[in-house]
């Protein structure tokens, strides 16, 4: 099995509206999550700060932990995706070889932008987690 970690990064905006960073990958010309593939022996929750900063540029706090998801990635292979809540401490976006660009959208527009239903049950378990907080 392939083992991956990402985030979800939330802000609140001006309107006191909750909002999630969502990248856009041109090889896949898809909007997801920030997430990538974990190295050998590597923490997931390091390896989820790492690869939210290499596609992002952002530095992230860590929160809770959220449901993984569990698919077969375009070579066949089962892969498992775990995800935290973050919230963005420094950083800047600069587009890379993975992402082209990011944006922060609404709740649910960030819902209607992601091409994966398994991301949408991600960002959802978040909102259960900020209605708890």
């Amino acid at each position: 099995m392939i083992e991956a970690a990402g985030g979800v990064l939330w802000r609140t905006n001006d309107d006191g509206r909750v909002e999630i960073l969502l990248i856009h990958r041109p090889q896949r010309n898809d909007w997801s999550l920030p997430k990538g593939k974990l190295r050998r022996g590597e923490n997931p929750r390091r390896g989820a700060l790492r690869e939210v900063r290499e596609e992002t540029g952002m530095r992230c706090d860590l929160g809770p932990e959220l449901p993984p998801t569990r698919y077969i990635d375009a070579k066949g292979r089962d892969k498992r995706v775990r995800y935290w809540v973050m919230r963005v401490s420094s950083g800047r976006f600069r587009p890379n070889r993975e992402v082209d660009f990011v944006r922060w959208f609404e709740f649910d527009e960030a819902m209607a932008m992601l091409s994966y239903d398994r991301d949408c049950d991600v960002i959802a378990a978040l909102g259960s987690v900020l209605v708890s907080a």
